[in-house]
C-alpha cells in the first residue's frame, strides 16, 4: 500500500474476525513478522490484526525523505496506515520504538479504543534516557548506521531475558536487513529533540493505556515506569510478565496474548 507516497508492506491476520481491530508496531531494526506468534495463533483468529513494516524495515521501502526516519515521521505513517485500512478505532500496540511511536501518534489517534506499550518508557526529553533505560552496551546499536554480525547478535540478545532459550536468528536477520540510515536518522532526530513530550501525553491521556513489562527486561527501568503519573493506566499499575525480557510477544506469546485479550475485554463495547 502507499501512504503519502511511501510503499508500506503489512500483514493481516487470517481470521480477521471479532469486533476489534488491533494494530501492531514493531521496534527498532525489527519488522512486522515479529508479531507472527499473535497473528497466526488464537489471538489472530479472534481479532483482526494488522502489522506493518516501518519505512526502511522489513519489506517496506526506505524513507524517501530521510527526515521521516524520526518519531514524528513514523507517527505520521501509523496514523495514515490506520486511516487507509479503516482502522482508526483500533487498539494500538507498540513494542520498544513502536511504543514510542504509539505515544507520539496518540494525540492524532482520537478514535483509537486504547493503547498498549512495552519496552517503551515515556520520556519528556533525551535528558531522561539515563533514568528511563538501564545501562546496556547493546544500546549503542540503536542509532548506529552499520552493525557487524556480532553487534547485531548482541543487540538481539538484549531483547530477551537473561538465560532465555529463545532463538534470536529472526531478530538478527531483521537487524541486518534494516536500512542503516533509519537507525542513524532516528538517533539524530532524538538528539535534536524532535519528538513529543511523552510524559505529558501519558499524564493527559484519557483512553486506556496498558504498560506491559517483562520481568527479565534488560533495557527498560521498571522503577522509572512505576514513578510516572498515568491516570489512564490499565489496572492502575505496570503489568509484569514472568519469564520474559524486552520481547514478551516472542518469549511468552500465550501470556502476552492473554493480557491483550483481557485489556480488550475491559474496553467494553
Amino acid at each position: 500500500m502507499n501512504i503519502a507516497g511511501q510503499r508500506i508492506a503489512y500483514l493481516d491476520s487470517p481470521g480477521g474476525g471479532g469486533d476489534r481491530t488491533v494494530i501492531f508496531i514493531h521496534g527498532n531494526s525489527s519488522s512486522a513478522r515479529t508479531w507472527l506468534p499473535l497473528l497466526t495463533g488464537a489471538f489472530g483468529r479472534r481479532f483482526r490484526c494488522l502489522a506493518f513494516d516501518l519505512p526502511g524495515h522489513g519489506r517496506s521501502e526506505p524513507a524517501r525523505d530521510r527526515s521521516d526516519y524520526s518519531l514524528p515521521g513514523y507517527a505520521a505513517v501509523l496514523a495514515g496506515f490506520a486511516r487507509t485500512l479503516g482502522a482508526t478505532d483500533a487498539v494500538v500496540v507498540g513494542w520498544s520504538l513502536g511504543g514510542q511511536i504509539t505515544l507520539e501518534a496518540a494525540p492524532a489517534l482520537q478514535d483509537a479504543a486504547g493503547f498498549v506499550i512495552f519496552g517503551a518508557p515515556p520520556v519528556a526529553s533525551a535528558a531522561q534516557f539515563p533514568e528511563a533505560f538501564l545501562p546496556n552496551p547493546a544500546m549503542s546499536a540503536v542509532g548506529s548506521p552499520s552493525l557487524s554480525d556480532a553487534e547485531a547478535l548482541s543487540f538481539a540478545e538484549s531483547f530477551t531475558a537473561p538465560g532465555s532459550t529463545l532463538a534470536t536468528g529472526d531478530f538478527v536477520s531483521d537487524i541486518l536487513a534494516t536500512d542503516g540510515a533509519a537507525r542513524a536518522g532516528l538517533g539524530s532526530s532524538v538528539g535534536e529533540g524532535r519528538f513529543a513530550d511523552e510524559v505529558a501525553i501519558v499524564a493527559e491521556l484519557r483512553r486506556p493505556l496498558a504498560i506491559l513489562h517483562g520481568a527479565g527486561e534488560q533495557l527498560v527501568n521498571l522503577d522509572y515506569l512505576r514513578g510516572l503519573t498515568i491516570p489512564a493506566l490499565w489496572r492502575g499499575e505496570v503489568q509484569l510478565i514472568p519469564g520474559a525480557g524486552h520481547a514478551p510477544h516472542q518469549e511468552t506469546p500465550e501470556r502476552f496474548a492473554a493480557l491483550l485479550t483481557d485489556f480488550i475485554g475491559d474496553l467494553g463495547g
